[in-house]
């Protein structure tokens, strides 16, 4: 009997050790690697799902081994390239290999649903005698193991295939369509028989004898398309020259509907570009090219032109993008240039558009993928390209386990699949420049706009001056006179301010009390719209107090701004200018962001107002003036990397301003105008405020001078998650030699948040040979903690220290 090595999922216990299983014999030509399958666990009749990693011949195990209780798929839904992955992942982000397995497959795939057969020859008697005279045949449990090798075989010889029907979560769409059984010849004589005045007949007959290889039609695509009324159908049908059937239609992602585009004229500097990458593409080597181009200098048709090579080359191309649904400029550009090639994967679609993506790549019907962080994992094959844009954004980084970063797992796929990865950016991360700097990366500048444009005039002010801060409300008169011109002009701005809310805090003016969350160390936001004070990091909210809760004082007032105390200014300040705010609260629904730019791009709004969400990917062009509020807020972080954050912010917004042949201006307000990142942002300088980050992070023992690992420990008891650190402590210090750095453990910066205490510490080496294997100890000698309520956390170069 063959022998099966599974990885298990036992969430209370797991490991990375696969176990043993035996395939029974009436499985032996169905089980293969990637398969998920359903075993026994334990004593007594437990039985859990598991991932099929390697089918071999014998087993060394003396004991009596279990055998597979049945195959959950019939198909596998990991390739060998991702189950290979799957081993690096673990031990790169020190987690368990279950978690990556069930990462890289649609939230759908764990949820409750149904298998069908469908046939793909209906010719073939075995496939005949599968379906028993049925369209499709469902596979339960209840099926022998007979049939099951019947129908292994039958998919392997391309006679039939296998699809999901995810339950509840993504049932498939069907819609009414017209077909017929009918010939050409036959469709000509039956309209031969009909009377003249029988317009609408004749043109559906005719519909239907021009357009056979395509059939069957959706009925709403023949009434609002080709104008053929629903009782022609009707009359049709019954006298039986049609059949109305039901298809499937595959979702269709809300706002992506992009028009045609076409190959652009390329700069000197975009052409070079092109020309470097696509001879990576075509001799198969895995290169990585950091492409340092200024905002608006055309990193888009780079990356255009360069998916088309790929493409000719017989290869598909893998796009990431920070936040998909934050940057629809950029999709509806793929989709416009590529069409129907192009499969898109983001948070931001419901789990059945999803899972219909998925379904599209692991079929091979489409070439091109564009997505966020987990679009990494798509089951492309023959990849020939990856682009990762914006490499520098955090949001490549999962906060939860596994915690990997996309550019770390798409530089591992460029090696599997010997293609290059191209790292785009106007601001790199510091420790990609520097691998560029050392000759790892291939660095290609591009200085210039595409236009030739001059990049936006940028102004700082200073908000500690006696005419600044003695102006009532949150704009200078520097901000408010820009505005006022270019809403004169009939021009657009974009208003940065970022944070939420209409209101940071609530302070008692009587005692100094402020109204905290009750479940965290923070203070409670005050969301006019709502009327109440909301928690930002559990949730919690309330109703706004009328008195002081601690000494019943009505003396009570809102300090700091938010996004709907500056809407409310701006709309004081330009009663005419139609405002649009972006931020959290206004995005919720789905589809949201498109439709605020959309708005913003017809021209149906004069300000656009938000968060961090619109300091990047957008391309107006009648854009002329950025306005900061507030720019030193990611400046008094307590993290190491706040500096490059607020740098990359502010010159990424500015970079919103003249993209097209009008002047831009860029106003940026600040406490701190001296300070290198604000002063370097202002004249696009990345190469001085480089140079003094790096002095500074050489300094200060940081990346990417030194590695650095996050231990975090959580618990509702603060003197337990305190003990435990200290345990921790005690055991990192026996693996590590005098060159390391220790630091902590201390608390984070919120040191309670949803009701745990979080302690951190900091781990900074530049080679500790046995760190590795003791943070995989630790990794499985605390997982008995968890039943205690401790949250124990190891982050392999954390994008945040708090």
């Amino acid at each position: 009997m063959a022998v099966a090595e599974i990885i298990v999922d036992v969430p209370t216990m797991q490991t990375n050790r696969p176990f043993e299983y035996l395939i029974p014999d009436s499985l032996s030509d169905v089980v293969v690697p990637g398969m998920r399958v359903e075993v026994p666990f334990g004593r007594g009749k437990r039985k859990i799902q598991g991932f099929v990693m390697q089918v071999k011949a014998t087993s060394d195990f003396q004991g009596k081994l279990k055998p597979i209780s049945r195959v959950i798929d019939l198909k596998p839904v990991l390739s060998d390239e991702m189950l290979q992955l799957s081993y690096w992942l673990a031990d790169r982000t020190y987690s368990f290999q279950i978690s990556c397995l069930q990462t890289m497959l649609p939230s759908v795939m764990r949820a409750k649903y149904k298998q069908y057969v469908i046939p793909l020859d209906n010719e073939d008697t075995e496939v005949q005698t599968l379906l028993d005279g049925k369209e499709t045949l469902e596979i339960t449990n209840q099926l022998d193991d007979a049939t099951i090798r019947l129908i292994n075989k039958l998919r392997q010889n391309n006679k039939i295939d296998i699809q999901y029907v995810v339950e509840n979560q993504a049932l498939q769409i069907k819609r009414q369509a017209v077909t017929t059984n009918l010939n050409v010849i036959q469709l000509h004589e039956a309209k031969s028989k009909l009377r003249a005045n029988a317009k609408s007949q004749i043109k559906l007959l005719d519909f239907l004898a021009h357009h056979l290889e395509e059939l069957p039609v959706e009925l709403n695509v023949l009434q609002k398309e080709f104008g053929i009324s629903r009782s022609a159908i009707k009359t049709a049908e019954k006298n039986q020259l049609l059949q109305i059937t039901e298809v499937t239609k595959l979702r269709k992602p809300v706002g992506i509907d992009p028009e045609k585009t076409t190959k652009l004229k390329l700069t000197e500097e975009q052409r070079v570009a092109v020309s470097e990458i696509s001879d990576a593409i075509q001799s198969e080597t895995p290169q990585t090219f950091l492409v340092e181009g200024v905002t608006g200098s055309g990193k888009t048709e780079v990356y255009l032109q360069t998916i088309e090579k790929a493409l000719q080359q017989d290869k598909t191309a893998l796009m990431l993008v920070p936040e998909i649904s934050l940057t629809p400029q950029m999709v509806n550009r793929v989709v416009g240039r590529f069409g129907n090639q192009v499969a898109v994967l983001h948070s931001g679609l419901s789990s059945g558009e999803r899972y219909d993506e998925w379904t599209r790549i692991e079929n091979h019907d489409v070439k091109v993928v564009v997505g966020a962080r987990s679009a990494v994992f798509a089951p492309l094959n023959k990849i020939g390209l990856i682009i990762i844009d914006e490499e520098h954004e955090a949001s490549y980084k999962q906060d939860d386990n596994p915690r990997y970063n996309a550019r770390d797992v798409a530089l591992w796929r460029a090696q599997m699949n010997h293609c290059p990865v191209v790292l785009g950016s106007a601001t790199p991360s510091l420790e990609s420049r520097a691998r560029a700097e050392k000759g790892v990366y291939r660095l290609i500048r591009m200085k210039k706009r595409i236009n030739n444009q001059n990049l936006p005039h940028v102004q700082i002010v200073d908000m500690r001056d006696a005419e600044n801060s003695a102006t009532k409300g949150d704009f200078s008169p520097a901000l408010k006179e820009g505005l006022q011109t270019t809403l004169q002009r009939h021009e657009q701005a974009i208003v940065l301010l970022n944070r939420r809310g209409y209101s940071s805090f609530m302070m008692c003016r009587e005692c100094g009390f402020v109204l905290k969350c009750p479940n965290c160390d923070v203070s409670l936001t005050y969301h006019k719209d709502l009327g109440k004070m909301k928690c930002h990091y559990c949730g919690h909210e309330e109703p706004v107090p009328r008195v002081c809760p601690n000494c019943k004082s009505k003396k009570i007032g809102f300090y700091g701004t938010g996004t709907q105390n500056i809407e409310q200014q701006l709309n004081t300040l330009f009663p005419e200018a139609r405002v649009l705010r972006m931020d959290v609260d206004t995005t919720r629904r789905k589809g949201s962001h498109a439709k605020i730019l959309q708005k913003f791009g017809q021209h149906q709004a004069d300000i656009l107002l938000g968060t961090q969400m619109i300091a990047k990917g957008l391309d107006f062009p009648d854009v002329t003036l950025v306005g900061v509020i507030n720019a030193d807020t990611t400046l008094s972080l307590a993290d190491f990397r706040a500096s490059e954050r607020t740098f990359q912010l502010l010159t990424q917004v500015s970079g919103r301003a003249g993209r097209a042949d009008k002047t831009g201006h860029v106003v940026i307000q600040t406490f701190n105008p001296d300070h290198y990142a604000i002063k370097d942002a202002a004249k696009q300088d990345y190469e001085t405020f480089f140079k003094q980050e790096m002095y500074i992070r050489h300094q200060a023992n940081y990346t990417p001078y030194y590695f650095t690992t996050l231990i975090s420990v959580a618990n509702k008891d603060e003197g337990q998650t305190l003990k435990q650190s200290y345990w921790l402590k005690k055991q990192l210090e026996t693996s590590l030699s005098k060159d390391a750095i220790l630091l902590g453990p201390s608390p984070t910066m919120i040191s309670r948040k949803q009701n745990k205490y979080y302690y951190q510490i900091i781990v900074k080496y530049k080679h500790e040979p046995q760190l590795h294997q003791k943070l995989l100890e630790i990794l499985n000698e605390t997982q008995a903690d968890a039943k205690k309520g401790f949250t124990i956390a190891i982050d392999n170069e954390p994008q945040h220290i708090d």
